[in-house]
């Protein structure tokens, strides 16, 4: 089979992405296997007319949108191989037969690495999270922590002080504050400690105390935890992109690589978490550019 695009990650912007190249009448392959990063929220925030919209509900109306369209194809599949060819390029599932696509978008986002804290797991999604636009709302006027072993964690303390003015600011062993930091900290009451957290206790996702590896533990109601961010593939080897300081694909603001043909958007241009708003409209952009480049091809042929 051979496609005008193939689309590697069915997110806001591979999907939306999808919906601008169908309704150009354009054929695109759109590879997603269905494992996306917020599976676990319970709701999504931020995206006009979507306010609260839960990420399975999200995917459900976004699907149901693309695939009206009779040009746009799913594979429910996770891309295994990718490679350059002189025309296009060459996509492998990990099920099925090889395609090519005369342009490539990879739209597969990010993957998040949390620090190995006992009780994480059950709790992120539901009174833990990472984004405090996304879920700061919901927590407003509680008492929360934030973890972070990043020296960002300063700005994450100011941001969240909007939300709530009981805040514990743990660095989880690390010394990443300086001392003017800490002091405007203590001078709105914001509570910073270096030590390292034991366990998030609480019940059904419910965070109730965070205890510390020196035994001692604090009342907390929710809070946010900073992961490491790393993409969810990386193609480099094989298709020889620049990429960005974060690993993200270096593009234009059009979305375009350092490969002719080659195009990014989202999580996976930037290497940063970003908000599904301004994810969905990376995939637009970049959809509209690859629809020009096809037509400036198709004219000059």
């Amino acid at each position: 089979m051979e496609y005008d695009c193939a689309i590697i990650g069915g997110g806001p912007a591979g999907l939306n992405a999808a919906l601008v190249l169908g309704r150009a009448r354009r054929s695109v392959a759109l590879f997603d296997n269905n494992r996306p990063r917020n599976a676990v929220t319970h709701a999504s925030h931020g995206f006009l007319t979507r306010d609260g919209v839960s990420p399975a509900e999200f995917r459900r109306i976004a699907y149901e949108e693309v695939l009206r369209y009779p040009s746009v194809a799913y594979y429910r599949a996770k891309v295994s191989d990718v490679s350059k060819l002189q025309d296009g390029f060459r996509i492998i599932a990990e099920s099925g037969e090889p395609i090519r696509s005369r342009k490539l978008l990879i739209a597969t986002g990010l993957k998040e690495i949390f620090p190995d804290i006992p009780g994480l797991t059950e709790m992120y999604g539901k009174s833990l999270f990472h984004c405090p636009y996304c879920d700061g709302w919901e927590l407003r006027d509680q008492p929360l922590i934030v973890v972070s072993e990043s020296p960002r964690v300063y700005y994450m303390a100011k941001l969240l002080y909007n939300w709530s003015r009981d805040l514990v600011i743990c660095t989880n062993g690390r010394s990443v504050l300086t001392d003017e930091q800490k002091q405007v900290l203590a001078s709105r009451n914001i509570i910073v400690t270096e030590q390292t957290v034991a366990a998030f206790h609480g019940s059904e996702g419910k965070l109730r105390q965070v205890e510390f590896t020196d035994g001692s533990r604090i009342e907390r109601r929710g809070g946010f935890v900073t992961p490491q961010w790393l993409p969810q593939v990386v193609f480099r080897e094989e298709l020889g992109y620049e990429a960005t300081e974060l690993g993200g694909i270096l593009t234009d603001e059009s979305g375009k690589s350092s490969v002719p043909g080659l195009f990014a958007a989202g999580e996976a241009a930037s290497g940063a978490p970003s908000h599904l708003i301004v994810a969905a409209a990376a995939g637009s952009t970049a959809a509209v550019a690859i629809n020009t480049e096809l037509m400036e091809e198709d004219f000059a042929s």
